[in-house]
This record gives C-alpha cells, structure tokens and sequence, in this order.
C-alpha cells in the first residue's frame, strides 16, 4: 500500500488534468489583498506552475532545509518505540534535515537528543548510517514494483512537504473541490495556498492547505484539517529553506574507523534489515488480499486482520529491521493493548467489531477478522463493514 520514496520529490504531470477537472468552470484567483503581495494566479495555473517547476530533468530546483511534521490526531497514549520508527511519528513534533541535488543526490537527516541517521543517496550509492549503533549500511535499491492504493490522509513514511503533496495532489479527482486563497509565509517564503476540499460530507477531513512556493512553485507546506478543528491535525512544512545547491560533501560519507558495516538489498518503498524479504512477502499477501469499498475521500480499506496473530508477534529489536528506518517498531502487543483500550464495542447486521476513531481516521476491528480504515465517520465505516 505505500508508493512514497525519499526520491520521489515531485507533482505528478496527470495531476493537472485530474485536479483540473475537479476545479470546475470559471477560474478562482488567489487573492493578492494581504502580505506578502505576489502575482494573481488561477488554481489551475498554479497546478500547471507546480508541474512544469517539477518535471524539468532532474526534478525539484536544488535546495536544503529543515522539515518540522506536527500531528494532533486524538490518538490514545502509544507505547514508547524506536525514534525512527513510523509509530513514532504520529504524534508531537518531529525535524528531519533535508539536501537535495538531483534526483539522484538526496540526504535525509534523523536527528535526536543523543545520536542521529542518516540516509545519502548519490548517484549509484546509498549509505544508511545509524550513530546510536555505530553501524553503516551500504544499500543496494530495487526497482519499485508499481504504485499501491492512494489514501487521502498522510502516512508517517511521507517526511517533506513535496512527497506528502504529490499525493495529495494525485489523489485529487472529481470528489474534490479545489480553490485558491490568501497568500501567506512559509519558512520567511511568500507562498500561494492551494486548498483541497472533499465533496463527500461522510470524510472527516475539512480541508488540505497546500502552500506553493511564490517563486518556484515547490511545496512548502501540508496541512490536513479535520472537520470542527480551527488547527490543523496534520502538518508537515519547512521551518528553514534555501534554493541553493548543497555542497558535494553533502551527499558523499566513509564509515567512520571502527563503524560496523553491512550491506543489504531494498525495495524502493521498503524499509530494510535482516527480515526485509519476509516483508516485503507480506507487504504482497496484504495487497493481493486488500478491498477498498467507496470512492474518492470516503474509501475504506478492507484487509484480513487477527488480532491473536499480531499480538502473537514478538517485538523486533534494533539487530533486526524493527529499529531501523522504515521498520515498525515497538511490541505489536503492546500497541494493540493501548489502541484498543480507547476502542468502542460496536454491532450491526455485519456482525460485531471494536471501533477507534481519530480526528482524521476511523478504524473498525471486526469479530469475523476484518480492518476496515478510512477518513470517514463511524457511520460510514459500519456501512462499508456490510458490504461483502
């Protein structure tokens, strides 16, 4: 199900047809009334700006900057994980350090208290460094095995602003009304909002707030709304951003004497370690089996889930992928004991089955093995759960 990857920095060319079909007739021009002033611009000439700023050769212009990614999603208390884990990052605040070259030229820094990762991509090389384990993995990446499900809300894995609007902005369709409102700054950058709004009244996301740079047409900021907040629960946006290239020693990195050094084999949008293989043979069971149900903003996914399976799952540690980036982290156990603690028993003529809901995503756990997730209302997902 995921398709984002740190090298995938980019608003896909079939966005502007989609979204351009979804905005309707009559241009909505951005409004120039308050600080700072940039030019009038449609919403489809914004979409056509971003595409062309995006698809020259080489991608993005060169730049560098500080991300900083703010969830607010109602979550109950989660057990403590690894910092690079995905789990980690779905509440609180969060930086990554980012330089970008080329498409091919890419480092994403994880600073903590204590130690950072590091991820470098340059030209036929990647390296992985971990200084908490002094270990420095030499990656090897796989071909990317085609697109998975598109969902309207944000995953953990997409950590810049550019990645997380690509697929937003893919995701458009004709369940999305799009507009343009007041200019406003992003990271001391002038910026245009483009704003993307479920038709559907089922979802429970109010809003999207995308902010396009005034010069460059790149991605500044995401912010996801949920219906009846005045903040948002999600965003992900640069706190600091240069459109400079970075320095060559940037992208380059030796293993420090005495570092242990590993090397392994990847799928493009997989994490990696010693259980990756057997991952990614998941990854493609859960695929082959997933449903969605709906359309648009109020689709369900639909997967087989046992809840005896997972919590039969011993946690994985930092010798194996669980720890690294891109791992899952955490005691499965645990997890499940601490979600489902905030869950509400619910029934129906599709049987019975513990709901969670966040300001963004409900999900249903259903008695006869089912998982039902979407960014829509318990009501609309107890619908989805009747249908076989």
């Amino acid at each position: 199900m995921r398709r984002g990857t740190f090298v995938r920095w980019g608003v896909p060319i079939a966005a502007a047809a989609v979204i351009g079909a979804a905005i309707g007739a009559g241009p909505v021009i951005a409004a120039v009334s308050g600080e700072p002033v940039l030019p009038e611009r449609s919403a489809q000439q914004l979409l056509a700006d971003a595409v062309a700023a995006t698809g020259k050769d080489g991608g993005i212009p060169p730049m560098s900057g500080t991300v900083q990614q703010t969830a607010s999603l109602g979550l109950p208390a989660l057990p403590q994980t690894g910092s690079a884990s995905p789990l980690s990052l779905l509440s609180g605040s969060h930086e990554v350090k980012v330089w970008y070259g080329a498409a091919d030229k890419l480092r994403v820094a994880f600073p903590t208290q204590l130690n950072e990762t590091n991820l470098i991509l340059n030209g036929g090389q990647a390296w992985y460094w971990d200084s908490a384990t002094n270990t420095a993995t030499k990656l090897t990446i796989k071909p990317e095995a085609g697109p998975g499900h598109a969902t309207p809300v944000p995953r953990p894995t997409e950590l810049t602003p550019p990645q997380l609007a690509e697929r937003l902005l893919a995701g458009a369709d004709e369940h999305t009304a799009v507009r343009v409102i007041n200019t406003a700054e992003v990271a001391g950058r002038p910026v245009y909002q483009l704003v993307l709004s479920p038709k559907d009244e089922s979802s429970l996301v109010q809003e999207v707030r995308i902010a396009l740079d005034g010069e460059t047409y790149v991605p500044l900021q995401v912010q996801v709304y949920a219906k009846g907040s005045a903040e948002p629960a999600f965003q992900l946006g640069f706190t600091q951003v240069t459109f400079t290239p970075p320095a060559a020693e940037n992208f380059t990195f030796t293993p420090p004497a005495g570092a242990k050094v590993e090397e392994q084999t990847i799928g493009a949008d997989q994490g990696f370690g010693e259980h990756a293989e057997e991952r990614a043979e998941k990854a493609h069971d859960v695929a082959g089996d997933l449903k969605v149900v709906g359309e648009g903003w109020s689709a369900v996914a639909v997967v087989p889930f046992s809840m005896a399976d997972q919590a039969a799952k011993p946690a994985e540690t930092p010798e194996g992928s669980g720890e690294r980036f891109g791992g899952g982290g955490g005691d499965p156990a645990a997890l499940l004991d601490s979600v489902l603690k905030s869950a509400t028993p619910v029934s129906g003529t599709w049987g019975s089955g513990k709901l969670i809901k966040t300001k963004l995503v409900t999900a249903l756990l259903t008695d006869d093995g089912r998982l039902l997730v979407g960014a829509v209302t318990p009501e609309e997902i107890t619908k989805a759960a009747g249908t076989k």
